[in-house]
Order: structure tokens, then C-alpha cells, then sequence
């Protein structure tokens, strides 16, 4: 048999099921996740926290006297665009703390954020937003967060304590362009400079499960799926109108298959640092395509015994088609 995948990339636009396909593999038995998609059992990682956070850090530095620091405002994009690129920094981090089994101890959560959003932006050249905060509005926002960042690190150091041999690591983002934008996707935007930001080692163990879904149908989704008290849900949040337009209106996924010289794969073309010179390396990642442009993962949003056996047959069918493309592509 197989090993199972080490590594998966759940890359789609918003909306289009990848946290009910999420929801649904892991209910799954781990016979059925190895003989029908070569998965092992799941640890999952996901920028959607990091997003849901910059929006609660923006809110309270308003509240106490600032400006926003990640937002042009409460439903509306990013002030600066790599953002985009700094949130899979914090992922690079984040699966590396996982594999080296990594325990973060620190006297407050919210501040070790706000440290690693700084340093995350840092590195993809833009402005460490909260070192222009005053000291005393920084404790103050601190304060009002720590418990919601400390659930996450805490969420995070019981994972990183887990097993990792036999098991597949689920990474989640979503990725776009704005409407009107041509192919290739200029940077920051588009799966494109995810790929281009992903750490090597990430790369060399992945393959991705796209789910496809087309963008009106994301955005109509994305109004289905929201409830008022859901911003903090993965299941349940709605991303504001003007950000899906101007930031989920196109999708470069298919184009950046039609790009690779391997059919199935995405090509991913570095620059490493050897020996004090830069080599290049092309990473070549297989890819599955989930359909669903006719919705077949909303229902998991619901309680499971309301699963109908049907629903549950067509999301299962089509997963094991898109896994079975990752494996013709890995040969």
C-alpha cells in the first residue's frame, strides 16, 4: 500500500467547500481516508484564524483612540495587498512548529501575535503595522484579546504535541484576483504568489485538492453560508461583498495548470540559496480537482444526523475521483 499523503493543500476560493470537505474527512474512519483517498488521519492548519484576528485587532485599536492597522475598514480589503503573502509566512511557521513537535510558551498570546504578524509582514517587505501603535493601546488591545489568542496557541501546542508519523497535514487558504485583472495574476494576488511564498519544504511534500467552484457561485455561496455571529467560524463566516470582488473575482488555479509541462501538476520554479549562490529548483506539486460547481459539500454544515446518504455518496464519489488524480499525477 501506499504511503498516505504527507502533505495537502486545500486551495480554492472562498465559499467553495473546503471546510466542509475539512468537516467531513474528519469523521471519517482511518481505513476509509487510506483506501479511498491515501490520506492518513488529518492535521490541519489554516490562515483563516490570522484573518479573523487582524479584523479583531482593527476594531480595538479604533475603539481605543488608533487608526486600523490591517483594514481599509470593517468589510473591506487589506490597506496592504501582501498581506496576502505574509499570511503564508505565519503557515510556514506554523507547519514548522508542527513538525518539530514545537511547544510556544510565552507570558501572553496576543502580544507573541502581534510580534509574529510584524515579523510576518517584515518578510515580504511591507511595514510591521503594530510597532507604529503606542505601548500603552498595544496592552490595552493585548488585554482584550488574550483570551481568544491564547485558545489559538493553545489549540496549536496540543496539535504540535500530536504523532505525526502516518498522518497528513491539511493546510486551508483561499486565493484570488480582482475582477478585471488578466492571466498570470499579478503579485500578491492569485494561488500563483502562494505557491511562489510556501517554505521548500512545504513544497516538496504537497499535492493540492482544488475544489472548484466558479466565482459567482462562490459569491453566492458566501452569502448562503453567513450568519450574523459567525465572523470567528470556519464553517459559517461571510466575506464582505467589496472583498470578494475586488480580491476572489478570478481564479488562477486552471491557468497555472495549463502552464505546467507535467499534465496534473502545478509548477513551482525557486530560487534556493547553496553554497553561497542562488540554484534553481522546480517543484512539480499533483494536483486534484474536486467539482463542485453543483454544490455537493453544503449539507455538512448541518448536524451530522441530518447527513442524507445520497448528499454523502456524491461528496465521497467526487473526493475519491479528485484523489485518484493526485495519485495518476504523483506516478
Amino acid at each position: 500500500m501506499a504511503l498516505p499523503i504527507d502533505t495537502l493543500l486545500l486551495f480554492s476560493l472562498p465559499a467553495s467547500g473546503k471546510s466542509e470537505v475539512r468537516r467531513y474527512m474528519d469523521q471519517l474512519t482511518p481505513q476509509q481516508c487510506q483506501g479511498d483517498f491515501n490520506m492518513g488521519t488529518t492535521l490541519q492548519l489554516d490562515d483563516y484564524p490570522y484573518v479573523h484576528l487582524m479584523h479583531r485587532i482593527d476594531d480595538l485599536l479604533l475603539e481605543h483612540g488608533w487608526k486600523y492597522a490591517y483594514y481599509r475598514g470593517p468589510s473591506r480589503p487589506f490597506r496592504d495587498e501582501w498581506t496576502w503573502a505574509a499570511l503564508i509566512e505565519l503557515l510556514n511557521e506554523d507547519y514548522r512548529n508542527l513538525l518539530e513537535s514545537k511547544q510556544v510558551q510565552v507570558e501572553s498570546a496576543a502580544q507573541h501575535l502581534f510580534d509574529r504578524l510584524d515579523r510576518a509582514h517584515e518578510k515580504v517587505g511591507g511595514r510591521p503595522a503594530l510597532g507604529e501603535v503606542p505601548w500603552r493601546i498595544r496592552l490595552k488591545v493585548g488585554e482584550a484579546l488574550e483570551a481568544e489568542c491564547r485558545k489559538e496557541l493553545d489549540t496549536l501546542n496540543k496539535q504540535n504535541a500530536l504523532e505525526k508519523k502516518g498522518k497528513t497535514i491539511v493546510i486551508e487558504c483561499a486565493r484570488g484576483g480582482p475582477n478585471g485583472m488578466d492571466f498570470p495574476l499579478t503579485p500578491p494576488f492569485g494561488y500563483d504568489t502562494a505557491f511562489a511564498h510556501l517554505s521548500p519544504n512545504i513544497l516538496e511534500r504537497s499535492s493540492v485538492l482544488y475544489i472548484w467552484v466558479e466565482p459567482h457561485e462562490s459569491r453566492r455561496k458566501n452569502i448562503e453560508r453567513g450568519r450574523p455571529d459567525g465572523s470567528g467560524s470556519i464553517l459559517h463566516h461571510s466575506v464582505p461583498g467589496e472583498v470578494m470582488l475586488g480580491q476572489y473575482a478570478k481564479d488562477d488555479m486552471a491557468y497555472l495548470l495549463e502552464q505546467s509541462d507535467r499534465p496534473g501538476t502545478i509548477k513551482v520554479d525557486r530560487l534556493l540559496e547553496k553554497d553561497g549562490k542562488y540554484v534553481p529548483r522546480a517543484y512539480y506539486l499533483p494536483v486534484g480537482r474536486f467539482d463542485n460547481r453543483t454544490d455537493r459539500t453544503s449539507f455538512v454544515r448541518e448536524a451530522k444526523e441530518k447527513w442524507a446518504k445520497p448528499d454523502v455518496e456524491r461528496l465521497h464519489g467526487g473526493l475519491k475521483v479528485a484523489f485518484e488524480q493526485i495519485a495518476a499525477a504523483t506516478k
